[in-house]
């Protein structure tokens, strides 16, 4: 039997959708289901945490990011594996996995040619996290954003990107990486498990899902115009060459600074933190 579990208010009301097609899907295939949804993020939670694992054989999970993040905690160790159907607004994760983002349903209808492997998770404050940490001028954003109860969609984040923006300056942090200390003024800090994070943003381009480390990327302090200027650059990932920027290859990282760190789009909480990588400890299913 299969689970599944969806936020049908993923992507603007597109995961609702796409949730009436799998089951249609499923149940043209006469694919028994058990389905784990509710009305809201609460109700899945709750359902999720209810779920003896041995009922079902694979999990399909039909949202974004967040749902993902969701999911992984009730997975992670286990043998279930995770099958996304995109259907959020960043898809990052499902991205990394080589999943089709642009026709999500293709990635169902090819459920029995999927292969199971096993991907490496960040863990930090007792979560796991699948793609990026992140601490410093877009954890401010995500803040400022999350307060914003008005502005809706792409548009609340380019406004607190530019409130953000007009007081910011770089935080002295001090690390403990694999052990060895060290201290760094930086505009932004990201621990990356994936490559990717805010709909493609191209944080942390080398990193890899199963190769057992984070990549730890630190951007320097610079200008206001010169960060305008290198920030869009994550999005094609050449903001690698810029002269500011500095990545560390780690298996922990501990980081403290008077400042919030985030994972996956979740509010992780005030630094200090430690994070660390959790080799092959989620089973998912790829092309």
């Amino acid at each position: 039997m299969l689970g599944l579990l969806c936020n049908p208010t993923s992507g603007g009301g597109r995961g609702g959708k796409i949730k009436e097609q799998v089951i249609s899907h499923l149940q043209s295939q006469e694919i028994d289901f058990l389905d784990l949804s509710g009305v809201n993020a609460d109700v899945a939670k709750m359902n999720l945490k209810a779920l003896d694992l041995e009922r079902i054989s694979n999990l399909i999970v039909i949202g974004g990011d967040g749902l993902v993040h969701l999911a992984i905690q009730k997975l992670a160790r286990s043998t279930v594996p995770l099958l996304i159907i995109p259907a959020g607004t960043g898809n990052d994760f499902a991205r990394s996995l080589g999943l089709n983002i642009n026709q999500p349903l293709d990635n169902l209808s090819l459920l029995n040619e999927m292969k199971s492997t096993g991907v490496d998770l960040g863990l930090v404050a007792g979560e796991y996290f699948a793609q990026i940490l992140s601490t410093g001028f877009d954890s401010l954003v995500n803040e400022r954003a999350n307060q914003m109860r008005f502005i809706r969609g792409r548009m609340k984040y380019n406004v607190a990107i530019a409130q953000v923006l007009s007081t910011f300056k770089p935080r002295s942090y001090s690390f403990r990486v694999d052990g060895v200390h060290l201290e760094s003024k930086a505009m932004l800090i990201a621990v990356s498990n994936g490559k990717s994070y805010g709909g493609g943003m191209m944080i942390s381009p080398m990193s890899d899902l199963q190769d057992g480390y984070l990549d730890v990327m630190i951007l320097g302090p610079v200008s206001r115009f010169e960060f305008l200027r290198v920030f869009p650059k994550v999005y094609s990932g050449s903001h690698i060459n810029h002269p500011a920027v500095k990545f560390l290859k780690a298996k922990s990282v501990a980081i403290s600074a008077n400042a919030v760190a985030y994972a996956d789009g979740e509010r992780v909480g005030d630094l200090p933190i430690e994070v660390s990588i959790v080799e092959k400890c989620l089973r998912v299913l790829i092309p």
